[in-house]
């Protein structure tokens, strides 16, 4: 899976990769050629006295560590801007895919493990590729090279490089198996620490009314207390392999030490060639610990980069229309055919069987208990979720046909949870249409009953908004996202239970100003304060998913139990008549 993520995402980078590999080459050549020189220096002058030959000698190791220097330099410039461009690019289409997924997908992964492989994962496979282009690229050269050069210098002491190698690669190898599910279990880990922590800090408040601070606060550290114990194992098998590798560093070099004497005593070796050969080995052996060092980073990039395909690899459940319909001006009618939904693996659908229709200059009102399926209902209309049968048609034509874009233009939702996002207030009235003028802002927030306070703001429409809109009351951000509503100008207005945070003077006021505002458009108002929908000109009476009852409230009260049990569970008798 790493390798396919990145056969697929560095094709467009191939040329620098090809100056990674140029530049990696010349700086290893020069690399390898200084020991050369330097036995030279030590045999032919050191030697024999020859002050001309190490000043000419060393002139030239001296010209070879500039020409390394600035190859070296070259190659991490070039290795960092492809790995950075590389993080980019994934991020980016990790973005692109998640935006493009219903809420079903969302939900199936979860917002803390999109945040995590959006973020850390792709940060794990960004660092293995600059840790390829910066050192793996060389350790291949280094040492076939070393290997090459050793040989020519002295084939029997080589046989300690064939022994240390080996040994080296199995130690490291045994290591780095052990480690890999290790990775993946931090991986996870890390997803149940950030899940934790959004709740905390989303929910801080009921946290604090109801006095949970410890419970909470143990909950985090058993999470926390996880990650530190796979951590702590990971880092265990890496302190056990800097110890082995310097072991065999470090035995190696006493071989050759001991060997090479006994060879230069016997006259077979020069001093020279025996330092040089020092370095050859060091050379090999550093280059094989780099190439290890290296697998140890692929076990958790391959870990990341199969969460980063999952992601990559899921198709939405709501598919764009190959050819969208042509349509002209939609004037909103909303129809409902036999439409049900299902999650997967559901035993029985959300909704099943819903027939209704909606007419552009009404109110369509949908009252039922919790968990009869009215936002579901409405989530169907701008193709949150697709209806699992059934067709959802705006003006004759089906949803799944219309094209995004259009669809979007259409329908305006103010969800059941208003949202914020950081800016200001005009930029949140904007987000639906940013060619709005601060008039049609202020024309919105009059409608909605916003106007009086954001007026009182100290910089009116330009006043921060925190993310989420933490910084304003629960009915003024109720407010400010029907205001975004009503600068859409949408054909169709879905409101899901979008007047609970507001008082009766202010849900009276919005209603009436309301229905002048909205009064060619098709409206659907789910809620469940009776007060906010009996006016409508039509209700639709939800009862496990299924229509139970649609028509005025009069009618309904005299024929309908299900809705009598709900307006009678809110007002008296004489109440609901009047």
């Amino acid at each position: 899976m790493l390798v396919q993520l990145l056969r697929a995402r560095l094709r467009p980078y191939s040329q620098a990769i090809g100056w990674v590999v140029l530049f990696q080459l010349i700086q290893t050549v020069a690399t390898l050629y200084l020991p050369t020189l330097n036995a030279d220096i030590i045999d032919q002058g050191v030697v024999t006295g020859d002050t001309g030959y190490i000043l000419r000698v060393g002139g030239a190791m001296l010209g070879v560590s500039l020409i390394q220097i600035f190859a070296l330099a070259a190659a991490v410039y070039f290795g960092a801007r492809t790995a950075a461009a590389l993080g980019r690019d994934v991020r980016g289409a990790l973005f692109a895919r998640v935006q493009s997924f219903s809420a079903r997908e969302v939900g199936q992964f979860g917002t803390p493990t999109l945040i995590t492989r959006t973020t850390n994962d792709v940060q794990q496979v960004q660092m293995l590729v600059l840790m390829t282009l910066t050192f793996m690229v060389s350790a291949p050269i280094m040492s076939i090279g070393g290997i090459f050069l050793a040989l020519r210098l002295d084939v029997p002491l080589s046989g300690s490089v064939a022994i240390a190698v080996p040994a080296l690669g199995v130690a490291v190898t045994l290591i780095i198996v052990r480690m890999r599910p290790l990775f993946r279990l931090t991986q996870e880990r890390l997803d149940r620490i950030n899940q934790v922590l959004r709740e905390q800090i989303a929910g801080i408040r009921v946290i604090r009314a109801f006095v949970r601070d410890e419970r909470e606060r143990a909950r985090f550290e058993r999470a926390n207390t996880d990650l530190f114990d796979v951590s702590l194992a990971i880092g265990r098998l890496l302190a056990l392999m800097f110890p082995v590798v310097m072991l065999v560093l470090n035995l190696s070099s006493v071989a050759v030490l001991w060997w090479g004497g006994h060879r230069i005593d016997a006259g077979q070796l020069e001093v020279g060639e025996l330092t040089a050969f020092l370095s050859y080995l060091m050379q090999i052996l550093l280059s094989v610990m780099m190439a290890t060092f290296m697998f140890m980073m692929v076990p958790r990039a391959e870990v990341s980069a199969e969460r980063i395909e999952e992601v990559l690899g899921t198709e939405t459940s709501v598919v764009p229309p190959a050819q969208p319909k042509p349509t002209g001006a939609l004037h909103g009618r909303l129809d409902l055919r036999n439409v049900s939904f299902r999650y997967p693996g559901a035993e029985r659908p959300v909704v099943e069987a819903l027939d209704l229709s909606a007419l552009p200059g009404q109110t369509t009102a949908i009252i039922g208990s919790t968990g009869s399926g009215k936002t579901t209902l409405l989530n169907l209309v701008p193709r949150l979720f697709d209806a699992t049968e059934g067709e959802v048609l705006v003006d004759g034509v089906s949803v799944r046909d219309l094209a995004p874009e259009r669809l979007a233009e259409a329908v305006a939702l103010v969800p059941q949870k208003p949202y914020l996002f950081t800016g200001t207030v005009a930029s949140n009235l904007r987000y639906g249409r940013p060619e709005a003028t601060d008039e049609e802002l202020w024309h919105a927030l009059e409608v909605a009953q916003a106007k009086d306070f954001v007026s009182k703001m100290p910089e009116g429409l330009q006043t921060p908004i925190a993310q989420g809109g933490t910084n304003v009351s629960g009915g003024q951000r109720q407010r400010l996202s029907i205001a975004r509503a009503l600068v859409r100008r949408p054909e169709i207005y879905l409101f899901d239970d979008s007047f609970s945070a507001l008082d009766y003077a202010t849900d009276a006021a919005l209603r009436a100003a309301l229905a002048t505002e909205t009064g060619d458009s098709t409206v659907l108002i789910v809620a469940q304060r009776v007060s906010t929908i009996r006016g409508a000109d039509q209700i639709v009476v939800l009862d496990a998913g299924r229509i139970v009852g649609v028509g005025k409230h009069r009618e309904l009260m005299a024929r309908n139990e299900t809705y009598r049990e709900i307006v009678l569970s809110q007002l008296t008798e004489q109440e609901a008549v009047a």
